[in-house]
């Protein structure tokens, strides 16, 4: 698997490519904008997923991500559909293992000649990752409790 970092440039021939990745590794934003970001393009949408503190109410103090063996497949090809359902340069990363609040879960980018595509590709985008994609997270809640989500 890449590292977040090394994420490589998408092709000069236009063809849909994409940039899907699965990691333990922290996720590096700006590395994932520049392999969406091209010369035509105006407009940048990048949404983070970010550990929050809360959920429904109750007080969380960590997550942990697990994934299918198979999710950076299916990571890839939920990409490769927006990409071309878009025209567009798609990427994501998701982040597994345990995570703080603050840390970043999931980055996906899009970058398109206007802001109103990039703002749809990238909702379509992240809705389709959290349909799609098979990781689960379980919470840790106050009082030592756990639950999954989404399971």
């Amino acid at each position: 698997m890449p590292e977040p970092d090394h994420i490589p440039a998408p092709p000069a021939d236009g063809a849909p490519t994409v940039y899907a990745v699965v990691t333990e590794a922290p996720l590096d934003r700006v590395a994932v904008e520049a392999f969406v970001l091209s010369q035509r393009d105006g407009a940048l949408v990048t949404f983070e997923g970010v550990i929050r503190d809360h959920d429904h109410g109750d007080p969380v103090s960590a997550l942990d991500y697990s994934a299918h063996p198979d999710a950076e497949r299916f990571l890839r090809a939920t990409c490769l559909e927006v990409a071309r359902e878009t025209g567009l340069t798609v990427a994501a990363a998701h982040r597994v293992g345990a995570l703080g609040i603050g840390d970043v879960a999931l980055v996906a980018s899009v970058a398109a000649p206007h802001r109103a595509e990039a703002f749809a590709a990238c909702a379509l985008l992240v809705d389709r990752i959290k349909e799609r994609t098979p990781i689960w997270k379980r919470q840790h809640l106050a009082g030592g409790t756990t639950e999954w989500v989404n399971l």
